[in-house]
């Protein structure tokens, strides 16, 4: 063997031949992630007469282990939009990376102009747009709220896919199923906004996290929420606790979710 220490554990070539690194070479070709494994699940949003209402859980699963309890899946943009992002992590993470190279971008731009929410959105769906024509998505669901270039208040998804739509509710991974239907009572289409107000938004909100954290498995009863309005900017709170909750109905849930009779 060979002794000298920058070569520790490897024949000597004098005795051996020169050493022959190909086999060290992965003959395999480049392959794209195509199962995430440290995924974040649902995101919500409601906009209502002044702004948005959007929150998301504070938890990263590891495949079915709730293992990162402290994950913020709200990233402010300005001070009128905020990106909620479920998917996977390592996904959320470079495009934090690259709304804060964009951020950086605008602010030391001398046009005077900033990105709004809606100008965002374009941004995001066609960076999502591009990947996806790679073959190689960023394996996530975002949402974009804030306000548009009017100050009026602004809301849309967009996928891996680079699909984007829009609504007065939305919602993510296991909400799309259990808390978009709860949402839509509040809002079923744009001209019910108008007489939403900031706290009934806010309620409605807090309610589809408490019923995710009870009926999705994925799900944490901490979670962040952000309210943006012309007036008051964006107001983010990154560490609230569900409140009220209630497990009394587990005792009469028989069999596939039926429940005893009386």
């Amino acid at each position: 063997m060979n002794h000298l220490p920058q070569a520790w554990g490897r024949p000597r070539d004098d005795v051996y031949g020169p050493y022959d690194a190909s086999y060290l070479q992965s003959r395999l070709p480049q392959t794209h992630t195509q199962s995430p494994i440290v995924t974040g699940t649902s995101v919500l949003a409601v906009k209502f007469k002044d702004g948005v209402v959007i929150a998301a859980d504070n938890l990263a699963s590891y495949g079915s282990l709730a293992r990162f309890t402290d994950v913020k899946r709200l990233r402010p943009f300005n001070s009128k939009s905020i990106v909620g992002i479920g998917g996977d992590v390592s996904d959320m993470q470079y495009l934090d990376r690259l709304l804060n190279s964009l951020d950086v971008t605008e602010n030391y731009s001398s046009t005077g102009h900033s990105l709004n929410a809606k100008n965002l959105h374009t941004y995001l769906s066609k960076v999502m747009y591009k990947r996806r024509s790679d073959i190689n998505p960023l394996w996530n669901q975002m949402l974009v709220a804030g306000l548009d270039g009017n100050d009026e208040p602004f809301l849309s998804s967009v996928d891996l896919l680079g699909t984007t739509f829009s609504s007065p509710t939305l919602a993510t991974g296991f909400g799309a199923h259990l808390a978009q239907p709860l949402l839509r009572k509040v809002a079923d289409d744009e001209s019910k906004v108008a007489d939403i107000t900031r706290e009934r938004a806010v309620e409605a909100v807090k309610e589809c996290m408490k019923v995710l954290f009870y009926r999705d498995a994925r799900s944490l009863d901490r979670y962040s929420i952000a309210v943006v309005t012309k007036e008051g900017g964006l107001e983010l709170k990154e560490d609230e606790q569900l409140e009220g909750q209630s497990w009394a109905f587990a005792e009469t849930i028989r069999g596939y979710g039926r429940t005893q009779e009386a």
